[in-house]
């Protein structure tokens, strides 16, 4: 970038000698204290954000962006989780109601609002599943601490020998079991089909053991490394066509069951599946260039477990009150701000928006801006690692400036920061995959903080980033009201920047199609999650 941090301070504090913005007379203007003052005052003036001024700049818009505003959203949300069964969740008349929320909070404000509708899976456990050995001996496996289900498994209720396809034991195995049909050669039909994890997606696993005439499918985990042993959040994906039950195990529980002979296997799964639609919600500024867009959004569906008032109502809340102050700003390029559905299914809302839009509309869309768990409990300030200097995976040209410039609103205001892996596990997926510049900001999710975190933050070391996760007390009480707010200031800044300007995207965009600037493609990564759980 051009600009120096010391050359924009400098900037910044010459346009805001001329503006009268109280508590800012006596503040260094090149110091975190004054832009700390500036984006995080103790009270906004009666008349500060009403006549768009403030809105024209992305230095100044922040101090519109605040948190007591974003949090009046946010209660809301966890309302409308309380009068529909609790949840949010794609699919159930809790979504639907939020997404009369954002509409109607969004039309009120100018805006004109699509919904577009797409197909999906609607995946909901009704109760704990059930896995006990019938013969030789009889056995039954504790829920959540033995076995799980896979999200998008069908219900079912199967009693019937266990057979080992392919299975690999012992640790450093290259585990392929069941990728490939030829591993089901002399399967006993009817039989529940014991896998192991590796190799290749859950979804290929059970729908060849499906194919092959299995009844159910147990998954284990791999246990080629002491990580690889235990439980995890696993999904057989969206579009999983088996029709069959399927379970994931321990790899301990999955070496017993193999080592078993003539084993016979009890399994349950009570969950309700059924293909469904829902909707995205999607909102335009008036003004800009419409073959320069922005775009910024966030998923809006809970899991079916709670009201999902971190994951991800901070997100939408948020994006909901940024799209409500730039209704007054007037943006060169076009903005397009997005509510996704059921990415909790998978990232399935996203993914149909970005695989459907045509390829002339899709070379328009200069940047996608990610905001997804934005104010976790013990939070710590993660941006999407755009241009691969922490975890060696690089986005699409033009990522790495997007970084850049929320790294840039950091140091600003004297925050820590640090960059966040790309694992495919939020809405920026298939954004990275079609090759759009993308970027965005997290502040953590069931990963436990580490001491260096914990010194850098504060908070508490060896507890999760958010506790409530996936959790029914994921409510207005799981939120960080500073992480809110400092977020809030970020989105606010970089959207509002690139509302004016994508040079700094254009000119890297230039240089890597001459040919100066290098990426690996996500085709080169072994891409393990989509969404918030494991595929493979």
């Amino acid at each position: 970038m051009q600009n120096t941090i010391m050359n924009r301070r400098l900037m910044f504090g010459s346009l805001l000698a001329t503006l009268a913005l109280p508590g800012l007379a006596a503040q260094d203007k090149h110091s975190p204290q004054f832009f700390e003052a500036l984006w995080s005052p103790t009270r906004i003036g009666p008349h500060e954000c009403r006549g768009g001024v403030l809105h024209a700049s992305p230095l100044l818009l922040p101090r519109c962006m605040q948190a007591d505003r974003t949090s009046i959203h946010l209660q809301v949300l966890n309302d409308i989780a309380l009068a529909n069964g609790g949840n949010r969740a794609a699919g159930l008349p809790g979504y639907q109601r939020s997404l009369d929320y954002i509409q109607s909070t969004l039309e009120s404000a100018g805006y004109t609002v699509t919904r577009q509708m797409f197909p999906f899976s609607a995946f909901y456990p009704q109760g704990p599943g059930l896995l006990e050995t019938v013969a030789p001996t009889p056995g039954q496996f504790e829920w959540e601490v033995d076995f799980t289900y896979l999200s998008q498994t069908d219900a079912g209720d199967v009693t019937a020998a266990a057979a080992a396809v392919d299975i690999a034991l012992g640790a450093g195995n290259l585990s392929s079991s069941g990728c490939e049909a030829e591993d089901f050669a002399g399967f006993p039909a009817g039989a529940i089909a014991l896998l192991q994890r590796g190799s290749c997606n859950f979804q290929i696993k059970a729908e060849n053991a499906a194919a092959a005439g299995a009844s159910g499918v147990i998954i284990f985990n791999q246990g080629d490394t002491e990580e690889r042993k235990g439980l995890i959040n696993a999904t057989l994906g969206d579009a999983y066509a088996g029709g069959i039950p399927v379970l994931f195990t321990t790899y301990d529980l999955g070496v017993s069951l193999a080592q078993t002979a003539d084993v016979q296997v009890h399994m349950l799964t009570d969950v309700v599946r059924e293909r469904t639609q829902t909707y995205n919600l999607i909102a335009e500024s008036r003004r800009g260039n419409p073959d320069n867009v922005v775009m910024a959004g966030a998923h809006l569906d809970s899991v079916f477990e709670g009201a999902g008032i971190n994951d991800n109502g901070s997100g939408s809340a948020a994006l909901l009150e940024l799209a409500v102050q730039m209704r007054k700003a007037k943006p060169l390029n076009k903005l397009r701000f997005a509510w996704w559905g059921a990415e909790e299914s998978g990232l399935v809302g996203s993914t149909y928006y970005v695989t459907e839009l045509p390829a002339e509309q899709k070379a328009k869309i200069k940047a996608y801006l990610n905001f997804d768990m934005i104010a976790s409990p013990n939070f710590g300030y993660f941006i999407y690692d755009g241009d691969g200097s922490a975890f060696g995976l690089q986005g699409p040209p033009g990522s790495a400036a997007v970084e850049r410039l929320f790294e840039d609103y950091y140091r600003l205001r004297g925050l820590p920061f640090e960059g966040d892996e790309i694992t495919f596990r939020s809405d920026y997926a298939q954004f990275f995959t079609d090759g759009i510049a993308f970027g965005g900001l997290f502040t953590g999710a069931e990963e436990l903080k580490t001491e260096e975190q914990a010194a850098r933050y504060g908070g508490t070391a060896g507890v999760a980033l958010d506790p409530c996760y996936h959790a029914g007390c994921d409510d207005t009480n799981n939120i960080d009201l500073r992480a809110l707010e400092v977020n809030g200031d970020a989105m606010a800044f970089v959207t509002g920047w690139l509302a004016l300007t994508t040079k700094v995207i254009d000119e890297e965009i230039a240089a890597a199609a001459a040919g100066q600037g290098l990426k690996r493609s996500a085709q080169a990564y072994d891409i393990t999650h989509w969404g918030k759980h494991w595929i493979k």
